[in-house]
């Protein structure tokens, strides 16, 4: 199969969707690589690291779209590569369709095959493809959240972990999924008081007892989220609904009730937010105020740190790569749940529920693709 690797041009997006070790294994099935120059540049990758793998160097990214059958990306495509896809061109990449109508028409307009990362979802109901950035993204969550506390950035002016004779910071960390561990764990590192909410006792329970004495759990209400925001310095939002839009749990009228300076970190930017005043902001302007609380929203938090994240990712979603290189997309996907439950639109039709409803938009059960 030939595969593109385009070069991502989201704003301050450093990361590459295959490493040259990537690469030489597709290479070694068989494969044809076609990598555009200086796409692995931000993550540490020269264009002679791919040569060397066995990749071929594209001009540009409309030669690279051209060419693939499959094009392998990091982040969905932008306005600019709309045009680029192709009818019956399989795209496996970050989708989060729900939180872009504009990225949704596009790519039913395209009849391309669209297979997202962060709906792919195992046996066990974990989602593999999602994983490794979430962990990024909540361990960077806490790390920005406590840089924009400081006053010379219109924080509150706390030091999450405190000193001897003064109380640490208070952390509020709304879901307990992978994000919401990963964060909470991280302000705790810090020395912070962390509450962490989610509305599964079963993970609850596992959170008490995994989790240092300085976190608490709380079962999650609107009433217990209003209760608990007046005392907090730092709010990180970790609520996933896989392929939906996330839910808004910190509404507008409860930002009063904030401290002045506060800090709202929404890593479920990506899936619309899950605290109404947040929308995507990027790395080379990253805040925001309203109603005096600083609000971080960058949509591709793990792009700051791209050579942990490119490799974090390649590890997870390389051996899916080398099985749709191998079989082709519909036998890949018609003999593996996981990978079927990451189709969420193909060659025109809207496949995956969750993108149907955010839209009020034709279903077509997946299923019916391989009748």
């Amino acid at each position: 199969m030939n595969i593109g690797v385009p070069k991502e041009i989201k704003n301050n997006e450093n990361r590459v969707a295959v490493t040259p070790g990537g690469v030489l294994e597709l290479v070694k099935r068989g494969h044809a690589v076609r990598v555009q120059t200086q796409a692995g540049i931000g993550s540490g990758f020269s264009d002679q690291d791919y040569v060397d793998a066995g990749a071929s160097i594209a001009p540009t990214i409309e030669s690279v779209y051209a060419e693939a059958e499959m094009i392998v990306k990091v982040k969905e495509p932008i306005e600019e590569e709309y045009g680029l896809l192709r009818e019956d061109q399989l795209i496996f990449t970050y989708f989060h369709f729900a939180s872009s109508e504009p990225l949704t028409h596009a790519c039913i307009k395209s009849k391309a095959v669209c297979l997202a990362y962060e709906t792919i979802e195992n046996d066990q109901g974990a989602l593999p493809l999602l994983i490794p950035m979430s962990e990024v993204a909540g361990r960077m969550s806490v790390q920005q959240g406590a840089k924009y506390l400081e006053k010379p950035v219109m924080g509150k002016g706390v030091l999450l972990g405190g000193v001897p004779g003064v109380e640490p910071g208070r952390v509020l960390v709304l879901g307990g999924g992978v994000v919401g561990a990963q964060a909470a764990r991280m302000a705790a590192g810090l020395g912070a008081m962390v509450t962490i909410l989610d509305i599964n006792l079963d993970r609850l329970r596992y959170l008490n007892d995994v989790m240092p004495s300085n976190v608490i759990t709380r079962f999650s209400t609107e009433m217990t989220i209003r209760e608990l925001i007046p005392r907090m310095d730092l709010i990180i939002g970790a609520v996933l609904i896989p392929g939906a839009k996330a839910p808004n749990l910190i509404t507008r009228d409860m930002l009063p009730q904030m401290h002045k300076g506060a800090v709202l970190v929404d890593v479920a930017v990506d899936q619309g937010g899950c605290i109404e005043t947040c929308k995507p902001t990027t790395h080379e302007d990253p805040t925001y105020i309203i109603d005096d609380v600083v609000h971080y929203c960058v949509a591709n938090m793990p792009g700051a740190v791209p050579y942990t994240s490119t490799m974090a990712l390649t590890n997870a979603t390389l051996p899916y790569v080398i099985d749709l290189a191998n079989n082709g997309w519909k036998e890949a996907c018609s003999k593996r749940k996981d990978l079927l439950k990451g189709l969420n639109v193909v060659q025109g039709k809207v496949v995956y529920e969750g993108v149907a409803e955010a839209f009020n938009l034709p279903y077509v059960p997946v299923e019916t693709l391989f009748n």
